[in-house]
């Protein structure tokens, strides 16, 4: 290995292996999460505090808003290398988003939001936002092996 900060004697320059680009991924996974939870909030904040629904009903809404949001996020920036500008094959990608993201993400809020708002009578706005850390893993490994895989 070369000691003066150039190019490692594999020849892959610093970062740019396998494992950073999944650091980079990551990170960029995370400023999209990041713009989600202030959707995500400010649904929550507008269907339970402005219009009184039920806190379930309204987590299950503003999950959704978060994840179309963070759809297009995805599309446009974090898995940009493997996505393509063919409709058919956006609304496929967008199919497999909700059907694995949307449902692992609704599923998990309304449990976590069930137990911590529910039966630990948490604040409905600080049990989301550990429910949304709580998921975030798990959303990135789906979405990166399910959602936005690498063409075979």
């Amino acid at each position: 290995m070369k000691m003066n900060g150039s190019t490692p004697s594999s020849g892959v320059p610093p970062g740019q292996g396998p494992f950073g680009r999944v650091l980079r991924r990551w990170a960029t996974f995370n400023v999209v999460g990041i713009m989600g939870v202030g959707v995500q909030i400010m649904t929550l904040v507008m269907l339970r505090g402005w219009f009184h629904m039920d806190y379930l009903l309204a987590t299950a809404l503003a999950v959704e808003a978060a994840i179309l949001h963070n759809f297009v996020w995805h599309e446009r920036w974090t898995w940009v290398d493997r996505t393509t500008s063919h409709d058919s094959t956006r609304l496929a990608r967008l199919l497999r988003f909700n059907l694995t993201i949307g449902v692992l993400s609704i599923g998990e809020n309304l449990l976590f939001m069930e137990l911590l708002v529910g039966r630990l009578e948490v604040h409905y706005l600080v049990a989301n936002l550990i429910t949304i850390a709580s998921c975030s893993v798990l959303n990135f490994v789906a979405s990166d092996r399910l959602v936005f895989r690498e063409a075979l």
